[in-house]
C-alpha cells in the first residue's frame, strides 16, 4: 500500500526548503542553483535507476528510485507544483489506455 501522507510530509519540508539558507540543506542548495542543476541532478539519478535495473538488485532498484523521485519533487517546488499535481494527473489517467491517452497528447500538443 502507497503511504502518500509520506510524499506530502516530504513535499511540505521540500517548499519550506525553497527560501532557506543554502549552506543549510541540500534541496535549499539545489533549488538555489536553479533548473540546470536541478535537471543533471534528476539525469544523474535516473542514468544510476538504469544500471541497477539492469543489474537486478532490487534493493538497488528501490533506493535508486527514491533518489529520482526526491529529484523530481525539487524540480516540481523548483517550478512552484507539488506532488498533489501530479497525482491529479495520474487520477485523470487512470482506466485509460496508455495508447489512447499518448494519442490524446499527440494531437493535443
Amino acid at each position: 500500500m502507497i503511504d502518500y501522507e509520506v510524499l506530502q510530509r516530504l513535499s511540505e519540508t521540500l517548499t519550506s526548503r525553497r527560501n532557506a539558507d543554502p549552506s543549510s540543506s541540500y534541496t535549499a542548495q539545489l533549488l538555489a542553483k536553479g533548473p540546470d542543476s536541478i535537471l543533471k541532478k534528476i539525469g544523474e539519478e535516473t542514468a544510476e535507476l538504469i544500471m541497477a535495473g539492469k543489474e537486478g538488485n532490487r534493493l538497488h532498484i528501490v533506493r535508486e528510485s527514491a533518489d529520482v523521485l526526491f529529484h523530481m519533487m525539487v524540480l516540481l517546488v523548483h517550478a512552484g507544483l507539488s506532488i498533489d499535481d501530479v497525482m491529479v494527473e495520474m487520477r485523470r489517467r487512470e482506466g485509460i489506455s496508455g495508447i489512447e491517452e499518448k494519442k490524446a497528447r499527440t494531437v493535443s500538443k
